[in-house]
């Protein structure tokens, strides 16, 4: 039987006469990859960010390894690693510096080299982060969220801005986290991002989930219901035509 790694419950908030998030309620188990799914304004973010000890809670109950979210928001940031959207890092210091630094803040001895390992980046070690291209960056902030060894690893949109061999790529890294041990909630507008990657995904809207289960099963129940598209699906994409044309490979140098 699975382990419950994180357990919310009834969580809620409201800005004025806006509920942003309303009732939200679901589980991820260790060593999942679980993805939360939304258009703009559903309250995924904000769902996220009261987990993360980022924003109050309102209403309801959130536990992560058993810590109450609510009271202990301390040991939650100490038990978590955020990998945001857009990260900013001091731009004097090479990655190994930069990790070095984040483990002081954390009083934690850090390995730089193991983690820049994590992610495919040991050659760019004496880097700076402006020397990096985006594909790197968003990997390299994925490093300084493990600094910690983090319990759950949250990823917003990690691969947006990406071209397609490196979101590929960056998949992969993502893929050798979790085999690590690592329990993964992330957040991304690709559909066949969260396809790939997810073994479960909670679609929200309107600040609720309107369905939660693994991506292959809710594509079958669609199916089951009588669901057709009204053109015959095609056998390739035209990003299978990019990468049939320009190859699998990073360009990272570019």
């Amino acid at each position: 039987m699975a382990e419950i790694i994180l357990d919310v419950k009834n969580l809620s908030k409201r800005y004025g006469n806006v509920v942003a998030v309303n009732g939200v309620s679901f589980q991820v188990n260790r060593k999942e990859i679980f993805g939360i799914l939304g258009p703009n304004g559903a309250g995924k973010t904000t769902t996220l960010e009261m987990i993360e000890t980022l924003r109050e809670m309102d209403a309801g109950d959130a536990f992560l390894n058993g810590i109450d979210i609510r009271k202990d928001s301390q040991r939650i940031k100490q038990s978590i690693g955020v990998q945001l959207q857009s990260s900013s890092f001091f731009d004097k210091l090479s990655l190994t510096e930069l990790l070095l630094l984040f483990g002081e803040l954390y009083g934690r001895s850090v390995q730089p080299e193991r983690l820049l390992k994590d992610v495919e980046l040991q050659d760019k070690s004496k880097a700076r982060v402006n020397e990096l291209s985006g594909g790197q960056k968003q990997r390299f902030s994925i490093a300084a969220a493990l600094v910690n060894d983090p319990v759950v690893l949250f990823l917003d949109e990690p691969t947006t801005g990406l071209d397609p061999q490196a979101r590929r790529h960056l998949w992969e890294v993502i893929r050798s986290i979790r085999n690590e041990g690592k329990t993964i909630v992330l957040t991304t507008h690709y559909m066949e991002e969260a396809e790939e990657l997810c073994d479960r995904v909670a679609i929200m809207d309107a600040g609720k989930i309107v369905a939660m289960a693994p991506p292959q099963e809710l594509i079958s129940k669609l199916l089951a219901s009588g669901f057709s598209k009204p053109r015959a699906e095609r056998l390739a994409t035209l990003e299978d035509v990019f990468l049939d044309l320009t190859g699998h490979s990073l360009r990272e140098d570019q």
